[in-house]
C-alpha cells in the first residue's frame, strides 16, 4: 500500500508541468481576446505590445524583491548582458510584437489558432539544443532530436485547429489572412527559441520569477524603440487601451508567463516532455473561443469547429501520454545508496 501511494505521488509530480501549462493557457487567452478588443476600438498594436511589458516591470520587481532574489538576477544579467539582450528581445519582442500586429488583421480565434503552430515549431527546434541523457558513464549532454511520436500528436492538434477555423476563414480576405498568419508564424518560433536559450543560459541559478523579470528588463530597449515609432505614427494611447494593457500585463504577462516558465523549468532537460508542456498551449484556442462568445456576442461555432476542439483536446492528451511513456517508475528505498 505504501508503494502504491509513492507511485501515485510520483505520477502526480510528473503531471504537474502539464497542469501548470493548461493553467497558463487559460491566462494567455486573455491576450488574444483583449488585443482584438483594443484593435477594434482603434488602438495601435504598438501600444498594445509595449505597454504590456512596461506594466509588468513593477509587479515582477515587487515579487522578486520580496523573495530577496534581485541581486543574483542583476549579477547574472551583468555577467551575460549581450545574451540577455539578444534572447530576451527575441523571446519577448519578436514573440509579442508580431502577435499584436496580427490582431489588427484577424479575430482572436484566428490568431490563437495560428499561434498553435508553436507546438510544431518548438519540436523542430530540438536539434539546436542539448538534453541530459542517462548513460553507463552517468548523465551526459547530447544534442536533441525531433520527437517524432510527439510531433505526430502535434499534427492531430493542428488538424483540429484547422477544422475549427475552416468555416470562418472563408470570409477573410487574402490580406487579412497573410497579415494575420505570417507574423504569428514568426512569433511561434521566436517564443520557444528565446525561452529555451534563456533556460540554457541560466541553468538552475535563477527561478521562474527571476527569469521572467530579467527577460522583461532586457527587452525594454526593444519596447522603447517601437514605442518611439508608435508615438510619432499613432500618438499616445487612450485610457481604455492603457487599462486593457494593464489587465493583459497581469493576466498574461505575469500569471501565465510565470506558470508556463515554471512548467518548462520542471522538464527543461527532457526535450520530449518540454514539447508536451508546450502542447498544452493548444487550449488557448478553446478559451479564446469561449471568451469571444461571452464578450463579443459571437455566434456559436459550427459543428465542424466543435469537432476541431475535440481533436485539440484528444491530441493534447495523447501528446502528454506519449511524452511520459518512458522508463518505469522507480520507488526510492531507505537503504538506497543515495540516502547515505
Amino acid at each position: 500500500m505504501e508503494n502504491y501511494y509513492q507511485v501515485r505521488q510520483i505520477e502526480v509530480k510528473r503531471l504537474r508541468p502539464i497542469v501548470l501549462g493548461i493553467s497558463a493557457s487559460f491566462f494567455f487567452a486573455v491576450t488574444f481576446i483583449l488585443n482584438r478588443a483594443m484593435s477594434l476600438s482603434g488602438g495601435s498594436w504598438i501600444w498594445s505590445a509595449s505597454l504590456r511589458y512596461v506594466f509588468m516591470v513593477p509587479f515582477l520587481l515587487l515579487i522578486v524583491i520580496s523573495r530577496k532574489n534581485l541581486r543574483p538576477l542583476l549579477q547574472e544579467m551583468i555577467n551575460h548582458s549581450g545574451k540577455w539582450l539578444l534572447w530576451s528581445s527575441i523571446g519577448f519582442g519578436l514573440f509579442y510584437a508580431p502577435l499584436c500586429f496580427a490582431s489588427a488583421y484577424g479575430p482572436g480565434w484566428l490568431i490563437a489558432g495560428t499561434w498553435q503552430i508553436t507546438i510544431v515549431s518548438g519540436s523542430l527546434l530540438a536539434p539546436f539544443f542539448y538534453e541530459s541523457v542517462q548513460s553507463p558513464n552517468g548523465v551526459i549532454k547530447m544534442k536533441g532530436t525531433i520527437p517524432l511520436k510527439g510531433l505526430s500528436m502535434s499534427f492531430i492538434i493542428l488538424l483540429g485547429i484547422a477544422l475549427m477555423q475552416v468555416e470562418q476563414a472563408r470570409h477573410l480576405s487574402v490580406k487579412d489572412l497573410c497579415f494575420g498568419v505570417l507574423p504569428v508564424i514568426v512569433a511561434s518560433f521566436a517564443y520557444p527559441l528565446g525561452n529555451r536559450k534563456m533556460m540554457e543560459l541560466c541553468q538552475d541559478r535563477l527561478d521562474s520569477y527571476q527569469r521572467v523579470l530579467g527577460m522583461t528588463l532586457a527587452s525594454i530597449p526593444f519596447w522603447l524603440l517601437i514605442s518611439i515609432v508608435g508615438l510619432f505614427t499613432d500618438g499616445l494611447p487612450s485610457r481604455g487601451q492603457i487599462a486593457q494593457s494593464l489587465i493583459v500585463a497581469i493576466s498574461s504577462g505575469i500569471v501565465a508567463t510565470v506558470l508556463f516558465f515554471r512548467a518548462t523549468d520542471m522538464v527543461k532537460d527532457n526535450i520530449q516532455k518540454l514539447a508536451s508542456v508546450e502542447a498544452t498551449q493548444s487550449l488557448e484556442v478553446l478559451f479564446t473561443v469561449l471568451g469571444e462568445l461571452v464578450l463579443f456576442a459571437r455566434p456559436a461555432p459550427a459543428f465542424l469547429s466543435w469537432i476541431g476542439m475535440f481533436l485539440v483536446i484528444i491530441g493534447m492528451v495523447m501528446h502528454s501520454y506519449v511524452s511520459q511513456k518512458k522508463a518505469p517508475v522507480k520507488i526510492p528505498t531507505t537503504n538506497s545508496s543515495k540516502a547515505l
